[in-house]
């Protein structure tokens, strides 16, 4: 893991509450970056080694499910809901993380106080919308109170990571103060996760006529190929070296994250975008590849979880 230079200034600011730690949630940490506010205790907390996280950019949209801004990144994730401690308020809560972190090196890029978050919708329900799961369990049932949240989303460029807060208190009880900070450290799905061999591209291929690869990243909504896809293609091409009379379709697979017709043109682009790289940096010969998106249309696992979309998200090679 890098080595996380900020830890001691963030920690050194907001004062880690060791008598707090005994009250934890079982297995329950802050991270090495962003430490608690002091005297918090963690209420309930979820790690994800990888998944997509919403981002928030813009208040809560009308909808009440998302934000009038957002961006989705991917990567490990560390969600945690605290209590904070008896006499503090969302404000402290806020402005503590907020000089805490710009002085860690982190550059605001949304914030929103008060009734500024939710000029049109309930913002408690777009942060619901983005939990793993119903994290409104984790407060006992109870509400939040709209009117008194605060919303800091924070990044720091050296180590590439997301910071965001959420503070507020519980609705009709201003002496209970509740926050979530969600740290994201964006990268894509490790390679140890699928492996990408020509080896087996050729025995799926040779047994099913198609083969999934899940080692070619594109960012979300996009179809312009990122770096971490070397390794996959290298593989695709020396699978097409050993096979110089093979014919291909190169597949795009989607969620079904957005309409339908916007996914079926991603999905499109982003099996061009494949062909393109291998006919231009590996010279293998346009006409032995065909572009092809199906979008949401073939999923091989639920859309209704994370995991499940990640599955879905793919390129698959299928034998003209």
């Amino acid at each position: 893991m890098r080595r996380l230079s900020s830890l001691a200034a963030v920690v050194a600011l907001l004062g880690v509450s060791a008598s707090a730690a005994g009250q934890d949630a079982p297995g329950s940490a802050d991270h090495p970056m962003v430490a608690r506010f002091k005297g918090s205790v963690i209420r309930a907390q979820a790690r994800q080694d990888f998944n997509q996280y919403v981002l928030p950019l813009g208040p809560a949209d009308k909808s009440e499910t998302k934000f009038q801004k957002q961006q989705d990144i991917e990567g490990k994730i560390l969600k945690t809901l605290y209590d904070a401690p008896a006499g503090s308020s969302p404000l402290a809560v806020y402005r503590s993380y907020q000089t805490a972190l710009q002085q860690a090196g982190f550059a605001t890029l949304f914030t929103c106080s008060v009734k500024q978050c939710s000029p049109d919708g309930r913002l408690q329900y777009a942060v619901k919308a983005t939990r793993v799961g119903d994290y409104i369990k984790d407060l006992g049932g109870r509400s939040l109170d709209d009117d008194a949240a605060y919303l800091l989303v924070t990044h720091q460029t050296k180590n590439d990571v997301y910071a965001v807060v959420y503070a507020t208190q519980f609705w009709h009880d201003s002496t209970h103060v509740v926050y979530i900070v969600d740290v994201i450290e964006p990268k894509p799905l490790e390679s140890s996760l699928v492996t990408v061999d020509a080896k087996v591209m050729a025995e799926d291929i040779g047994k099913a006529g198609h083969v999934a690869l899940y080692g070619i990243y594109f960012d979300t909504g996009k179809a312009v190929l990122k770096p971490e896809s070397k390794p996959a293609l290298d593989e695709i091409a020396k699978f097409l070296g050993m096979q110089p009379t093979l014919k291909l379709h190169v597949v795009g697979h989607t969620d079904n994250v957005g309409t339908l017709a916007a996914n079926m043109t991603l999905s499109k682009q982003r099996a061009d975008a494949v062909v393109t790289a291998l006919a231009t940096a590996y010279h293998i010969v346009p006409a032995r590849l065909i572009g092809n998106g199906v979008g949401p249309l073939a999923p091989v696992a639920p859309n209704s979880t994370e995991e499940g979309r990640a599955k879905n998200r793919r390129v698959e090679l299928v034998r003209q």
